[in-house]
């Protein structure tokens, strides 16, 4: 695996911690700025939103750059928002700092993961994708925790001053450490051919299976705390261990369909699905038991989020690796988050705590049903050779040889 792969892996995760530092901050930001706690809320989805809608004309604007000087100019403008976020005297200043952080970071993951495509061989691209994302995965499972600790023990602004540090190293490392390439719109024209691409329905449905997928996940993983503390039973002080394994389950899955997604794509895509609304269906039932409510969320871990390197690999050849397809990829990716968060809230409002887990295993199943069409054409595209006529073969003969072909 290319060295660059990994330095790209490390600038998403510097970029996914500063996505994150909101969630473990709340009580003390809301102190620091004059704010309710809802309204630190509307941070991380202004953050989601920022990505979703910002980050496709970012991406657009940087298209015509080498990708290098792409990431470095992405770095510097992610870098700029952060460091507004940790000087950040009212809660508008904040509020512009995270949509600056959010468009910055969608437009990186969009690149990023295009020059994975380019830096390896078609057929090792799902795992290349599936060691970059691991910085997302990393993200989940240390920087969260480790800016809550930053933030508790030196104060919330140092959290974001400790992730400035980091996005430095990481953009020095992407200087030192990933080679130059061609344009960001390379390998395939300009902007008109960027934008034909999306005319394809079968685009589109793929996308949608995204949303479905990360939706479903973030349904349960988004209020993973209340859930536990408030149903299951468990102490608050137990909660941060549980989400340490649950990070560690999806490093250990991401891995796993990493290794598989360029081969089996649409089988990696059916079995995670499949077994995703198993889990949601199983927590949302078993909730109130201990042990079966951690196997279940251990579960969603390991077939959650992790599906990206396949969903990746199934949009790239869909589409195409380009960084335009891979950013709008990544937008329907942050709306299944922003519905799950949305809907989902709305959903403990009428019914409890339990209705999250139910509208994740809704969205699961619909995921499933986003893979149909495909798997008809499959099953249809197998059968046609069994069902053909078998070639007749004939006899030639010439210069007193025997000789069979097949016309």
């Amino acid at each position: 695996m290319p060295r660059a792969v990994y330095v790209l892996a490390m600038g998403i995760f510097a970029m996914v911690t500063s996505e994150f530092v909101v969630a473990g901050l709340m009580p003390q930001m809301a102190q620091g700025l004059n704010a309710t706690i809802p309204q630190i809320g509307y941070l991380i989805t202004a953050f989601a939103a920022a990505m979703a809608a910002g980050g496709p004309f970012l991406t657009v604007a940087v298209m015509r750059m080498r990708q290098k000087q792409a990431l470095i100019l992405l770095f510097a403008t992610f870098l700029a928002g952060d460091l507004l976020a940790a000087t950040a005297a009212t809660y508008g200043v904040m509020m512009v700092a995270r949509i600056v952080t959010g468009i910055a970071s969608q437009a990186f993951f969009g690149v990023a993961i295009s020059l994975c495509a380019q830096l390896t061989r078609p057929e090792v691209r799902g795992r290349a994708v599936a060691v970059a994302l691991n910085g997302l995965m990393l993200g989940t499972l240390l920087g969260l925790p480790l800016s809550t600790v930053i933030g508790e023990r030196l104060g919330w602004r140092a959290a974001f001053w400790a992730v400035a540090i980091l996005t430095v190293i990481a953009a020095l490392c992407t200087a030192a450490g990933v080679p130059q390439l061609e344009r960001a719109a390379a390998d395939g024209g300009g902007f008109r051919q960027e934008l034909h691409v999306f005319k394809k329905p079968r685009l589109w449905v793929t996308f949608s299976t995204s949303t479905c997928i990360i939706g479903a996940t973030f349904s349960a993983f988004s209020y993973l705390n209340p859930i536990l503390t408030q149903i299951t039973g468990f102490a608050g002080s137990t909660v941060p261990l549980l989400l340490i394994g649950y990070g560690a389950a999806t490093v250990v899955g991401n891995t796993i369909v990493g290794r598989l997604a360029d081969r089996h794509t649409i089988s990696v895509l059916l079995c995670g699905l499949a077994l995703n609304l198993a889990f949601l269906v199983g927590f949302a039932l078993l909730a109130h038991l201990d042990v079966p409510a951690v196997v279940c969320m251990l579960g969603i871990g390991l077939v959650g989020v992790t599906m990206n390197p396949a969903l990746v690999t199934r949009v790239q050849r869909t589409g195409n690796a380009r960084p335009l397809v891979n950013t709008v990829h990544s937008s329907f990716i942050t709306l299944g988050i922003i519905i799950a968060t949305s809907v989902g809230g709305m959903g403990i409002d009428a019914f409890g705590l339990r209705a999250p887990l139910w509208i994740g295993a809704g969205l699961a199943a619909l995921g499933l049903g986003t893979l149909l069409p495909e798997l008809r054409e499959r099953r249809t595209t197998m059968a046609e050779p069994a069902s053909a006529p078998a070639p007749t073969p004939t006899i030639r003969v010439g210069s007193g040889n025997a000789q069979g072909s097949t016309e």
